[in-house]
């Protein structure tokens, strides 16, 4: 059975936990409101241009000018996977979840006799994967979220990277995967293809929508608007995937340390209690002890 001394050091220990989790949990609220707005304010934005790129490209099909990053390589043997999570831990399920979800598309691919490459955004998503699969890992970011919340300019890193591979004939298929802002305590692993683009779909999701279809006319070309707007394309859902993620990831500390502020406080009640307890039985030995001694004499 522990000593008092001991379980006072327990308690303490605890104390302290608690208000690290506690202001840990404040931090991570004031960080989630920025980058709440930021993600709803980027979807709009992003959603649009993806609906306007769907019509563009179910205009132009399967024709002889269309665009490499529409029309792809026409193959699928290599797939660049490009993964967001966190540069630090303390969030609950947020990292493990992306990991697991790109372990189990690397296996899948592989199986089918893929050749997968990798570019991890965030250190906790590159140190996890190295481990099975460092020799795929062609690109890292580490600190892509500054003080001030996620800026285009890091976004953009990351399209050019992914634009470069793609015209050096690195890959044939890309796609993202993050996790999708729900709520504080809600996130979706979320994959999304962006090369080559398959946005046709979203289109034809708008037409049974509404029950109608316009018919629009073009200056310049399709083929030239795409030829401009796809690779922009990439960087905007880059970047809405990395403002999605961000959000994710300070709902999803902020829930953690909750939980682990209301368990620290309930391990004090515990501890408090059997501290109360031992001191109670301790205080009755004397006093018994005593009354002994005295009956003796």
């Amino acid at each position: 059975m522990a000593s008092l001394k001991d379980l006072r050091s327990r308690i303490a220990s605890v104390k302290s936990t608690k208000k690290i989790t506690s202001a840990m949990k404040m931090v991570a609220a004031s960080k989630l409101r920025r980058s709440q707005d930021a993600a709803e304010a980027a979807r709009p934005y992003a959603d649009r241009m993806g609906t306007m790129l769907g019509r563009l490209a179910a205009a132009v099909g399967g024709s002889q000018g269309a665009p490499k990053l529409l029309a792809g390589t026409g193959k699928d043997d290599v797939h660049l996977l490009v993964v967001f999570t966190a540069d630090r831990g303390l969030c609950g399920g947020f990292n493990a979840s992306i990991v697991k979800a790109t372990r189990l598309k690397i296996r899948a691919l592989k199986a089918e006799g893929k050749t997968v490459k990798l570019i991890c955004v965030g250190r906790k998503g590159a140190d996890a994967l190295k481990r099975e699969f460092g020799d795929d890992i062609v690109a890292r970011y580490i600190g892509v979220e500054g003080k001030k919340g996620i800026n285009f300019s890091s976004a953009s890193d990351v399209a050019d990277k992914v634009l470069a591979l793609y015209d050096e004939g690195e890959f044939d298929v890309c796609t993202i995967f993050y996790n999708k802002f729900v709520s504080a305590i809600s996130q979706v692993v979320t994959a999304q293809q962006l090369v080559p683009f398959a946005g046709a779909e979203v289109e034809e999701q708008e037409e049974e929508a509404t029950g109608s279809s316009a018919v629009y006319e073009y200056e310049p070309s399709e083929e030239a608007i795409l030829a401009d707007l796809l690779p922009r394309n990439v960087g905007v859902q880059i970047f809405g995937a990395m403002l999605e993620s961000s959000a994710s990831e300070h709902g999803a500390r902020m829930s953690a340390m909750d939980n682990a502020t209301r368990n620290a406080g309930d391990m004090i009640d515990r501890l408090s209690i059997q501290y109360n307890r031992s001191r109670q039985a301790q205080i009755t030995n004397e006093l018994i002890e005593i009354i002994s001694g005295a009956e003796a004499l």
